[in-house]
């Protein structure tokens, strides 16, 4: 079998091309090809025949295949579920935002987290996804805003929110970012990326040795032990303040915060009281925290709290100085908004 070339960093590629003696310059022109230009068809521009007929012959430039797109009517929102070679299928979504666009990329079929607000938990870990599967989310969206919406084609952020535990998958992961970052090729900033994480210390350990720079999100949703155990259970093997421990030893750059991400759940963390607990746990630190609201999705026994609590919630987080952002809803009626994702159930439901 074939290796994929989108599993390839900009550093493999010129190991492989010094070793088979082809003119440096092959690595530089590659990577322009499939990752600046994004072109899916072969590259034979500035290059050899030699050249071109070993990668043609010795790689696999195939991405995962669009299985179904399902476009947000309110809000244009767009969610992918993609179909990969072993016939699991993975989800992502493109979240609009000024005429440009997000994209929530998936790091594992399912995810072993089981976290219970979450409809991705309701699927369990079927397998990690490879660099390639990874990469090719992304090439795929972009080429979709192409075709599909002509001039849109600008995915400034990437985000790894979508299924699965992206520290549970960190090598995979770790090298997508490498390809995403490499100046050669997609050239995204690397204020531009950010990984979430449920607290899976094995992986913040490897942090901040091997993925400097990156923006990190922890999903916090509540400072209470019984209560963030409920919603994340592995908060019981890697416990909040052993994760908050880890997480303040990594060095930030100028500009750079930890985003806490909070989802409110109506008469569960949503309290006055929850709010002056989140608050004095992280009153000056270097963070932000992100308010969602509950998304609702087919079985979920939890429920969207209001208007009006959400708002006071933050409130109460702005006495503490704290920068706080509500964050808005998109893709809802979709199941594309956060915590909505399960590519075993396609069942679409109007949201209410």
């Amino acid at each position: 079998m074939k290796q994929s070339f989108y599993d390839l960093t900009y550093a493999d590629l010129a190991t492989v091309v010094s070793e088979h003696n082809f003119n440096s310059a092959v690595a530089a022109t590659l990577f322009n090809w499939y990752y600046k230009k994004k072109q899916s068809t072969p590259c034979h521009s500035k290059i050899s025949r030699h050249a071109a007929a070993f990668f043609e012959q010795h790689y696999d430039f195939s991405l995962p295949e669009i299985d179904t797109v399902y476009e947000s009517k309110k809000d244009r929102a767009v969610k992918f579920l993609f179909k990969l070679k072993d016939g699991h299928k993975v989800e992502t979504v493109l979240i609009p935002f000024n005429n440009k666009y997000s994209i929530c990329l998936s790091s594992q079929v399912g995810c072993a987290m089981n976290c219970s607000f979450c409809y991705t938990g309701e699927q369990g870990l079927k397998r990690n996804l490879a660099t390639s599967e990874i990469v090719g989310q992304f090439l795929q969206a972009w080429r979709w805003l192409a075709s599909n919406r002509p001039g849109e084609e600008r995915i400034l952020n990437i985000v790894f929110m979508g299924q699965g535990e992206p520290l549970h998958n960190f090598d995979a992961v770790k090298t997508a970012c490498e390809i995403f970052l490499s100046q050669h090729g997609a050239s995204v900033g690397v204020q531009k990326i950010t990984i979430s994480t449920a607290g899976y210390i094995p992986g913040l350990k490897r942090w901040s040795q091997e993925i400097p720079g990156v923006n990190l999100a922890l999903s916090l949703h509540s400072p209470v032990t019984e209560k963030r155990s409920e919603l994340i259970p592995i908060n019981q093997k890697y416990p909040l303040h052993e994760v908050l421990t880890y997480i303040e030893s990594i060095p930030l750059g100028k500009k750079q915060f930890v985003t806490y991400e909070y989802i409110l759940i109506a008469g569960f963390n949503d309290s006055p009281e929850d709010a002056k607990q989140l608050g004095t746990m992280l009153a000056g630190k270097r963070a932000y925290i992100n308010l969602i609201p509950f998304n609702t999705f087919p079985g979920s026994r939890y429920a969207t709290p209001d208007r009006d609590s959400v708002e006071k919630f933050k409130e109460i987080l702005d006495a503490f100085k704290i920068p706080t952002l509500i964050r808005g809803t998109k893709g809802d009626d979709v199941l594309a908004a956060c915590g909505q994702l399960n590519s075993t159930n396609q069942t679409i439901f109007q949201a209410q």
